[in-house]
């Protein structure tokens, strides 16, 4: 099983956020999964979704990686919109693939934020610390970065890096 992977959930595949994305997974070796590559509703109780991307998406983690670390910019205080879609969209694999939901028990979440500067709000974290309590797995931290003109600062490098001594053996 590989160890760790990166979902990346930005609506740019290629703007700050993969800058951030890209230098740890390089790095490191951990694999990428874009949310904005795939086709992924937003949560539905009758589950009209069923046939989009979602379920093959969140199979291919449980079944693969052991330490999920999700990446996404900062869009009006919160994560991303396709981000918090596909976290809604857990709810199907609680709900109707149990036995697939309950394999996330045990596994390591993490959560890399990005914005223009050094700027994180107070309880951005929440969701994804709460997640990870409510669906059985270890919460491993956060850390916030910035991308400025175009650039990863040697600061945000640093901290990445400080970071991922949580994340990888």
């Amino acid at each position: 099983m590989k160890r760790t992977v990166i979902i990346q959930g930005s609506s740019r595949s290629k703007g700050d956020t993969s800058l951030i994305v890209n230098y740890l997974a390089d790095k490191y070796q951990i694999d990428v999964i874009d949310l904005n590559t795939k086709t992924i509703g937003q949560y539905d109780y009758e589950y009209k979704n069923a046939n989009d991307d979602f379920m093959e998406t969140i199979t291919e983690v449980i079944e693969n990686y052991n330490t999920i670390i999700f990446a996404t910019p900062v869009y009006w205080y919160a994560m991303s919109g396709i981000m918090k879609a596909f976290f809604d969209r857990i709810s199907d694999v609680i709900r109707s693939h149990k036995d697939l939901g309950k394999q996330l028990r045990g596994k390591q979440m993490a959560m890399i934020s990005t914005s223009n500067s050094d700027d994180l709000v107070k309880g951005f974290n929440m969701p994804f610390e709460a997640s990870a309590n409510y669906l059985g797995m270890n919460y491993l931290g956060d850390t916030h970065t910035w991308v400025e003109n175009n650039h990863i600062p040697e600061i945000v490098k640093t901290k990445i890096d400080n970071f991922s001594s949580l994340l990888v053996p």
